[in-house]
């Protein structure tokens, strides 16, 4: 099985390195594929040029084992959706391989209105990460047809992802960092050191190219 992780890296932090690793061993993936996105559709814009946010996903994952960065939807023109991605990696890898979409809960609160959401669902499953614990997901926040699809497609093993291509949704605890990119942003524009929320290399790169000031 194949995780895919999605974001703008803006830039990538321990709060996405932690859970995607959590979610690596816990779920016997093969590898995690980065991938971040060129222009963003449910988000603002990245500061940060593509190539530099690559570089800095590069720096970040060197030497992890099964993390791998992954460039294709900085290479394509448009809006980045979550349904051509994973065309794009199942003309790749074909469409037998399980692939799991790795989404925050917040991400997945919203899942039904991203472009062509059932369609996602049918190249890959969804793995939303949460908090640690019996109950990963907040009680409320999810809209009651978002509540439906969860419990018809809904599932507590990785055997059942391993099982099929696609389809399952699995809410799998993680590692809850409460760091994100944002922050690391304002605190740089304000003079302060993000350091220990990123990794050291990563922040090389932020101060050699004056990022984020």
């Amino acid at each position: 099985m194949i995780g895919v992780f999605g974001g703008t890296f803006d830039p990538i932090h321990y709060g996405h390195l932690r859970p995607a690793l959590d979610c690596l061993q816990t779920l016997a993936l093969d590898a995690v594929r980065f991938v971040p996105l060129r222009v963003a559709v449910h988000r603002p814009q990245p500061v940060a040029p593509p190539e530099l946010r690559l570089a800095m996903l590069e720096a970040a994952i060197a030497g992890q084992t099964g993390f791998v960065a992954d460039p294709r939807e900085l290479k394509r023109e448009g809006g980045s959706f979550s349904f051509d991605t994973l065309m794009s990696l199942r003309a790749e890898l074909g469409f037998q391989r399980p692939l799991c979409l790795l989404v925050g809960g917040d991400a997945f609160a919203g899942f039904l209105a991203w472009y062509r959401p059932m369609d996602i669902l049918g190249l890959a499953h969804l793995v939303v990460m949460g908090r640690p614990g019996p109950a990963p997901l907040p009680g409320t926040g999810l809209s009651p047809e978002l509540k439906r699809l969860l419990d018809d497609r809904g599932c507590d093993r990785r055997d059942a992802l391993a099982a099929a291509p696609g389809g399952r949704i699995l809410c799998q605890p993680v590692t809850s960092l409460d760091i994100s990119s944002t922050r690391i942003r304002d605190l740089i524009g304000q003079g302060l050191s993000p350091r220990y929320l990123l990794p050291d290399p990563v922040l090389g790169l932020i101060e050699e190219a004056g990022l984020y000031r």
